[in-house]
């Protein structure tokens, strides 16, 4: 695979239940998360072994109104059967980079899916992901659906590639 660019779609569900915690202070505190959140990645990374490859970029999360959240995203990919329909798990880590309603957020998570070959350079991959988020005095937890394209330097990383 060499060097490839992911970027990527997803939407997710909170799974966590949120208790409200009352107010008896003169500062305002952020309110607990949405149920809903949807956001974009981009990832660049090396594939250095068959079955991994190291990756980094970044994340911009919405979760609701002033929760536009950016961060600096570290990737390790685990790719299982290597080939035209390989399965991945990819382990995220990011750390905000922005300033927010909240500061200092991270979250950890992970995605599982698989990669569909669409030509030489080019696969689509679709799966799930699962991410807990520290965001202040809240830890949502978000399930969802993810769709991406992985563009890769190696042409020859798909059968498509192969004379």
């Amino acid at each position: 695979m060499d060097f490839y660019f992911n970027p990527s779609l997803n939407v997710g569900l909170n799974l966590a239940k949120e208790k409200e915690v009352p107010n008896n202070t003169q500062y305002i505190q952020p309110k607990a998360p949405n149920k809903i959140t949807y956001g974009i990645t981009a990832i660049g990374g090396y594939n250095f072994l068959p079955n991994f490859a190291l990756g980094t970029g970044l994340k911009y999360s919405f979760i609701q109104d002033n929760y536009h959240l950016i961060y600096w995203v570290i990737q390790p990919k685990f790719i299982f059967a290597p080939g035209d329909q390989p399965f991945y798990i990819d382990v995220n880590y990011g750390k905000q980079i922005n300033n927010s309603v909240v500061l200092d957020s991270e979250f950890w998570g992970a995605r599982l899916g698989i990669q569909v070959s669409y030509s030489k350079r080019v696969s689509q991959e679709g799966g799930i992901f699962f991410e807990g988020y520290k965001l202040g005095n809240s830890n949502p937890f978000f399930i969802g659906l993810s769709y991406g394209v992985m563009i890769f330097s190696n042409k020859n990383y798909t059968g498509y590639g192969e004379d």
